[in-house]
């Protein structure tokens, strides 16, 4: 039997499993005034290579682990 794979949770980043705290993926779709810190950032293809295949374009990577790749 083939159990295709969880969806990973909008809310939590697909590197590291913390919330993303990207807006656009609040819980209950709650929204702000502000766009989401995500969409200021510059996301490098080495980072986003390191998302599993299946788990691409579904959650935004964290603060924490893009700032890690800048360094």
């Amino acid at each position: 039997m083939n159990a295709s794979p969880p969806s990973p949770a909008t809310h939590l980043c697909p590197l590291c499993g913390q919330p993303n705290q990207c807006a656009m993926a609040a819980p209950n779709g709650a929204t702000t005034q502000q766009p989401c810190w995500c969409t200021q950032e510059k996301f490098s293809a080495d980072l986003l290579e390191q998302i599993a295949p299946e788990a691409r374009g579904l959650a935004c990577v964290c603060v924490a682990c893009v700032r890690s790749a800048q360094r």
